[in-house]
């Protein structure tokens, strides 16, 4: 129970971090409710949502790519002196458009068929039903790419719109052309709708999305093997669309390679009459000089120095060949490169070596062994030329590529997406991260009062700390229920000192009595005016609980609602509102000293009432009129204690003119909602209208973890004993 000045006990010496801390542990305490609505509720739409979604389902391949074996002469030896990765290019060709193209026109994946069910929970029920809704096209041609409207009419008919046009009405299994549209349907299954719609989009644009959706990577490193992946809502779909792929791919390699060598052969085919020209000239030169020279024979030596120059022209016949393809990958400057150059000049010197030693030869000797170099030469050449069309001539028939399908396309058994687990683990992080920063923004942006000392740093005395009563809660709920309801004229709102007076509030405002007594010695009379800041802040339950606890110690107690705007005390008390104080004031026939026939008394013993009265246009003239003075100089006298309960101060200007007729005055502040900058400015605007505020009633204080946690203070609400009231 609380009295005049409530005292408090700090708990313990903290630093002001470890306050901060501790306040916000204390508002989270306070909201746990809430919060774990929030976090429930937050919880459940995600698994909603990862139960409602689409299931999406991913196909993977398996395919290597094995080293290429090129058919020109020297490619493989240029290859081991090359850096890159084969397979990374091999990976950007998977996702061309020269793969995905052909397999878009093969599926017709460039047509999109999406069945139409009810909001949220159709395609989950249609799903639940295992049977399937699906239309298969032989043939969709509309006269434009667009969004088109096919709704099931029968077993096997159909008709199709757009834009609420009939555009194709016919069955499946037939071609139909009608305006301009040009459809066959092979199978259409509608077990859960009968609406559909299909989308056509450009090739270019199915192409693009086909591509973006396939993933394509390396198994290890270096090794050729490429994993290929692709994710579909539709299982079988995804498993047939990939394998298009991977076998498109296959083929376009299969093909590639073909090419190469059909190259190769056509640049050889085109070198042959010109090898074997040559050859046939070095033949009939030697043949002439051999005829004219009456068939001079080389001797040992020269038939071995010339074996021996054959043989170095053909190596660097080999090496320039060599070198025609690393220039294509390295500059000169390559170590690689100057290798070569070094092999290619050390030939080139023992050629040259031999050529001199040729000159030392008779010149008949001579001319004959150039002749028959020439022709070993050209013979060489020839032969090689002949035996590497045959191999390209293999090779084209037999061509396979360097692609292999090690695993074919195959779904996974249950869908990837969504991840329930997932989404529910990230529902309930979100839902306590958002929930628990509500709850701190708004407590850190509450600027109400929170503790009785913020208004006694101001200046103000706190009379009465009067606790939130649960009882009370519970009567203001049915009065909601009641005012929301066609018979207001019927509300009776219990009054918390009959019904429940030991309720720990009503134990409060016992103890605000004894210093009301004290605080009232003082006073120029007899009078007491309750008001409040703002509305809602509990006066009226103040005001009507104070009076009946007065008059339980057997004084004789007025209470006058001069709320004329929108009291309504008289529901408290359970009496009748036709003729009130509004009407009293207004009515000049009645004289002052009649004052006793508005009064009523009340079903609490020596507790009197004045309702409001029938409200007035003109409240504020009516309160200022002599009639309001001499009324309340009369109830002066006639009672022990007068309660006015006017309305707010900030709000309208009724309590500072009631003010200036009492001699006491109390101000009704709500604990969490009242700043404390709205009560020092309601003292302030009393005081300029020459009204002395007596002290403040925090009124509704709970037990909050905050105020303990944050404050280090706690309210002693609870005694060390319990009453136990007779009607619980």
């Amino acid at each position: 129970m609380t009295t005049t000045k409530t005292s408090s006990q700090p708990i313990n010496k903290v630093t002001d971090d470890a306050i901060d801390i501790g306040r916000f542990i204390g508002i989270i305490i306070d909201n746990k409710k809430l919060l774990i609505a929030a976090i429930v509720i937050s919880t459940l739409v995600g698994y909603l949502v990862a139960t409602l979604s689409t299931p999406i389902y991913r196909a993977d391949a398996l395919i290597q790519i094995e080293k290429k074996q090129s058919s020109i002469p020297g490619l493989d030896m240029a290859a081991m002196f090359r850096g890159t990765n084969e397979t990374e290019a091999e990976a950007f060709i998977l996702r061309s458009r020269m793969v995905a193209g052909p397999v878009v026109e093969r599926l017709g994946l460039n047509i999109n068929v999406q069945p139409q069910y009810m909001p949220f929970i159709g395609e989950w029920l249609a799903r639940r039903s295992g049977k399937p809704d699906s239309i298969v096209f032989e043939t969709f041609n509309p006269p434009s790419p667009g969004t088109y409207d096919l709704v099931v009419t029968g077993a096997n008919s159909f008709e199709i719109y757009q834009f609420d046009e009939l555009l194709v009405s016919g069955k499946t299994n037939q071609l139909l052309e009608q305006n301009g549209f040009k459809v066959y349907v092979t199978s259409l299954e509608a077990n859960n709708t009968e609406e559909f719609k299909v989308v056509k989009t450009r090739a270019a644009a199915a192409i693009n999305r086909l591509a973006n959706s396939l993933r394509v990577t390396e198994m290890g490193t270096r090794t050729g093997i490429l994993e290929v992946s692709l994710q579909n809502p539709d299982r079988q779909s995804a498993e047939r669309t990939l394998n298009a792929v991977i076998e498109e791919y296959q083929l376009q390699n299969i093909r590639r390679s073909a090419a190469e060598a059909q190259n190769s052969l056509k640049f050889l085919q085109e070198q042959m009459p010109e090898v074997k020209a040559t050859l046939d000239t070095a033949e009939a030169a030697l043949n002439s000089y051999r005829i004219s020279a009456e068939s001079i024979d080389l001797q040992t030596e020269t038939q071995s120095l010339l074996e021996r120059i054959v043989e170095l022209d053909k190596v660097v016949n080999d090496l320039e060949a060599q070198e025609s393809e690393i220039s294509r990958l390295f500059t000169k400057e390559h170590p690689s490169y100057q290798a070569l150059l070094e092999q290619k000049n050390r030939v080139l010197e023992e050629r040259e070596s031999l050529s001199e030693r040729v000159q030392g030869l008779p010149e008949t000797q001579q001319k004959i062994l150039r002749l028959m170099r020439d022709v070993e030469v050209s013979q060489q050449i020839y032969l090689q030329l002949l035996n590497r069309m045959q191999e390209l001539n293999i090779a084209k028939a037999s061509t396979v590529g360097n692609v292999r399908i090690l695993d074919a396309a195959q779904a996974t058994f249950g869908p990837v997406a969504p991840q329930k687990s997932v989404i529910v683990a990230i529902s309930f992080l979100l839902g306590t991260f958002f929930s628990i920063t509500w709850v701190l923004v708004r407590a850190m942006l509450n600027k109400g009062i929170e503790r009785p000392e913020q208004l006694e740093e101001e200046g103000l005395n706190v009379y009465a700390s009067v606790p939130l009563s649960d009882a009370q809660k519970s009567f203001n709920l049915k009065l909601e229920r009641f005012a929301r309801s066609k018979e207001r004229q019927a509300l009776h709102m219990p009054l918390l000192a009959k019904e429940d007076p030991t309720d720990l509030a009503i134990e409060a405002l016992r103890g605000l009595r004894t210093s009301l007594h004290f605080a009232m010695l003082e006073a120029k009379n007899n009078i007491l005016m309750i008001t409040g800041p703002s509305p809602a802040v509990g006066k009226t339950f103040v005001t009507a609980n104070l009076a009946a606890v007065l008059a339980q110690s057997g004084k004789k107690v007025l209470v006058i609602d001069a709320d004329i705007r929108r009291g309504y005390m008289h529901s408290i008390f359970n009496v009748s509102n036709d003729y009130g104080l509004s009407d009293f004031l207004a009515d000049k026939d009645k004289q002052i000293g009649e004052f006793n026939s508005v009064i009523k008394q009340l079903y609490v013993e020596n507790l009197f009432f004045l309702p409001r009265g029938e409200a007035a246009p003109n409240p504020s003239e009516l309160l200022m009129h002599d009639r309001m003075k001499e009324l309340l100089e009369l109830c002066e006298h006639e009672f022990d204690y007068v309660i006015v309960d006017t309305p707010p101060v900030l709000a309208v200007t009724d309590a500072a003119i009631v003010g200036r007729y009492v001699g006491t005055t109390l101000l009704v502040a709500r604990f969490g909602e009242t700043p404390v900058k709205e009560v020092t400015t309601t003292v302030q605007r009393l005081e300029q209208n020459g009204v002395d505020v007596k002290g403040i009633i925090l009124n509704s204080v709970e037990r909050k973890a905050s105020a303990y946690y944050g404050y280090g203070y706690s309210y002693g609400y609870q005694y060390g004993y319990s009453y136990k009231s007779e009607k619980a």
